[in-house]
This record gives C-alpha cells, sequence and structure tokens, in this order.
C-alpha cells in the first residue's frame, strides 16, 4: 500500500466520523452502534439492530483495504440474543441490504478517509 493509498485519519476520528454517519445511510428505525476494533487500527465493528419486531442483530467487521475500499465481514447475526443461521432468507436479505449500506457510508466518508 502507498502513502497515498493509506487511511488519512486515526481510529478514533474514523470511529466518530462512523457513528455520525452511519444513521444516515440505514434505514430509519434500525439502530447502529461503531466502535474500534482493538486488535486492527484499519478496522472498525459495526452492530446494527433491526428495527420493528424481527429482534435480529448483525455484527460487522468493516476493514479499510485503503484509502476509497471497504471490505465487510458479517461476524455474527442473532435474534432475541441468541447466534443464528445467517443463511436465512430473511438474514441473508438485512445482512446483503447493511452491507450496501455500510458500504455506502464508507463513500460518504471519503473526504475524510482520503489522504
Amino acid at each position: 500500500m502507498t502513502n497515498k493509498d493509506q487511511i488519512g485519519i486515526d481510529q478514533q476520528q474514523l470511529v466518530e466520523a462512523w457513528q455520525r454517519t452511519l444513521p444516515t445511510t440505514i434505514k430509519e428505525g434500525d439502530r447502529a452502534t461503531v466502535q474500534a476494533d482493538e486488535a486492527d487500527p484499519k478496522a472498525i465493528r459495526i452492530t446494527i439492530e433491526a428495527a420493528g419486531h424481527t429482534m435480529y442483530s448483525f455484527d460487522f467487521k468493516v476493514t479499510y483495504v485503503d484509502s476509497r475500499e471497504v471490505r465487510t465481514e458479517l461476524v455474527d447475526a442473532e435474534r432475541d440474543d441468541r447466534s443464528i443461521d445467517e443463511r436465512g432468507a430473511i438474514p441473508q436479505q438485512l445482512v446483503q441490504d447493511y452491507t450496501r449500506h455500510i458500504h455506502e457510508c464508507a463513500q460518504a466518508l471519503h473526504g475524510l478517509t482520503h489522504a
């Protein structure tokens, strides 16, 4: 990775920017929390709780590949605080939607992350 492809912001500033921006890209009523990934300074952890009575919650690891691109990895899917098989139709659709919203947020933050 060359210097110009590095993220131009420190991890704590990145977390704060994601906390401000992600709620504007996900569905109204869904809740998102963003934390630093303590094991990886180029990554953040995102938990999204689906709105309504579904009680679905998804944990993602979002890693910056470079200043423009993120890799999104589903870490855990839960319903009623119990891990579930995320391959079912409803969880799979939600994971796809949230992955898209995470990438939209990364695009919205490009001005901050681009060195």
